[in-house]
């Protein structure tokens, strides 16, 4: 019973990783599977800040006292990773609207099968002129 208070914070990092990897896995769908990359940032950032936090520490402020700080690094270094999430983020549905542009579709499969029926379309019809020629 007391294993669960002291690693809580861990059991969500480990459930909100495996969720997202498997959303990134399991989906077709290149939104979902941006949503996945979220949640699995997510975790990584929940796992950052729970490793840095000192039990009994207190804000980096001298006052009489305080014996033990927190180091502010690990919070400063996530928010900054939080802003690069973002960017990325923001890239990734870019992308994605630029694909489905061109494609008319977001989904792996339909995307892929039509890759396959273009790579197919020019050696049919290179072959037809051929037949044509030799006629």
């Amino acid at each position: 019973m007391n294993f669960m208070p002291g690693h809580f914070n861990y059991l969500v990092v480990v459930f909100l990783m495996m969720a997202g990897f498997y959303v990134v896995i399991a989906q077709g769908n290149l939104v979902k599977k941006l949503v996945g990359l979220g949640l699995f940032q997510a975790s990584v950032f929940i796992l950052y800040i729970t490793m840095g936090n000192l039990a009994g520490g207190q804000a980096p402020i001298i006052a009489e006292g305080v014996t033990a700080y927190s180091s502010p690094l690990p919070h400063v270094l996530i928010l900054t990773a939080i802003v690069v999430g973002v960017a990325t983020t923001a890239v990734g549905l870019a992308l994605v609207v630029r694909i489905h542009e061109a494609y008319g579709s977001v989904e792996e499969d339909e995307i892929h099968a039509e890759d396959l029926a273009q790579d197919e379309a020019p050696l049919d019809a290179d072959a037809t002129r051929e037949d044509q020629a030799g006629q």
